[in-house]
């Protein structure tokens, strides 16, 4: 699939040393060449490029989702080429250009299925937003906090489940997700820092005294803060507490006015300076579609009104039906976030916590073209380019 050339000009550029007021980006086969004024763009006589005018539109890298569940009736719980497709491509036309599958607490030969179709998903040509990766959620995580987590399937953190899979698959999991609290959790954390894996708290019981023994052999990161972990108090701290004053750990956010109250993700975001704070949609199989019955992973789930419930269990919150724009939307229109820090929860700072960033995740010369065009009264999406194909759904 041939990737695009061409010239956005008389744009707001979004970039990691600030915004290039009537800026431009330049584009040749799929790459960023320029990244600056329009009046110091180059002209180029060896061809005819296509030039676009944004209007004084924002260019913003592509939105990077590290926590994502589904969308369009589909769940990458039940993996197939034809479910890849109606996620990417339902997120690609929300914003997001990079995504890791995200499983749920599964039996092990469900999560093994998923790590083979999404291995041979990454190796094909993929039409829409690009999978990184798998973000394996559970099922190392607490029976005293599964959320929307089956518990039968919830079994003790086993490394050599892991490192098995990452035998057979290096480079697959790019985020494993478990209570650091649980036996084994400490083995499994030394493995996951050693491959470059993330290693991340959710769905956990820990005491503020287990978060940080936890941090000091390599957990550095946190699933929807405030949402299925102990919670703050002034005498004990708790999971929240400790991802709240410690800077080792960074922090996910699903900023969609339901899964956490405004005060809260000005709290969390005041702390998350340092390329911490992480903007997420935690979206399931009923993102991009209305009111009805739905599942996650093997449990059903009732949405009305966005609101994501199990149906089993009247007011446990299961997933979101949240896209990239939208919590982008809210991180700006409602918390009050900059539009730069906006970019930077949504794109370069999860590109940095996978380690993408060399990548993806700025616009900056050398990098590939995922871009996105928004407008800057109320922030609607305009275009998508990923690697500089313009997405065309």
């Amino acid at each position: 699939m041939n990737k695009g050339t061409f010239r956005i000009i008389h744009a707001e550029v979004v970039t990691p040393r600030g915004i290039f007021h009537d800026g431009a980006v330049a584009v040749r086969d799929g790459v960023i060449t320029y990244v600056g004024s329009t009046a110091g763009l180059p002209s180029d006589p060896k061809d005819s490029q296509e030039t676009i005018d944004a209007g004084g539109s924002y260019v913003l890298p592509g939105f990077i989702d590290v926590h994502v569940h589904g969308g369009m009736m589909q769940d990458f719980s039940e993996p197939s080429k034809e479910a890849f497709d109606d996620i990417t491509k339902l997120h690609c036309s929300q914003g997001t250009t990079s995504m890791l599958a995200t499983t749920m607490t599964l039996p092990k030969a469900v999560i093994e299925q998923v790590l083979e179709e999404v291995h041979q998903y990454i190796h094909s040509e993929m039409p829409y937003a690009k999978l990184a990766g798998v973000h394996l959620e559970g099922p190392f995580i607490s029976p005293k906090w599964p959320g929307a987590q089956n518990p039968a399937h919830i079994v003790p953190p086993n490394r050599s489940w892991v490192e098995a899979w990452e035998e057979q698959y290096p480079g697959l999991i790019k985020q494993v997700t478990f209570a650091p609290e649980r036996e084994g959790a400490h083995d499994l954390i030394r493995f996951l820092r050693e491959k470059g894996i993330v290693a991340a708290a959710g769905h956990t019981d820990a005491t503020y005294e287990e978060i940080m023994a936890a941090v000091e052999v390599g957990l550095h990161h946190a699933v929807h803060t405030f949402n299925a972990m102990t919670p703050l108090h002034h005498r004990k701290p708790g999971t929240a507490g400790a991802i709240l004053s410690s800077p080792a750990i960074s922090g996910e956010i699903i900023a969609d006015g339901i899964h956490v109250h405004k005060a809260g993700i000005q709290l969390l975001a005041s702390v998350k300076t340092d390329h911490n704070l992480i903007l997420i949609t935690d979206a399931m199989s009923a993102a991009g579609l209305g009111n009805g019955e739905y599942k996650l992973g093997d449990l059903p789930v009732v949405v009305k009104d966005n609101v994501c419930t199990l149906k089993e269990s009247e007011g446990t919150l299961a997933g979101s039906t949240l896209t990239m724009i939208r919590g982008f939307r809210h991180l700006v229109q409602e918390i009050g976030l900059s539009v730069q820090q906006a970019s930077e929860a949504a794109s370069l700072n999860p590109a940095k916590l996978i380690r993408i960033d060399h990548l993806t995740g700025s616009v900056e010369t050398g990098k590939q073209a995922d871009l996105l065009l928004v407008g800057k009264g109320n922030l609607d999406l305009q275009k998508v380019w990923v690697e500089g194909r313009i997405f065309e759904g």
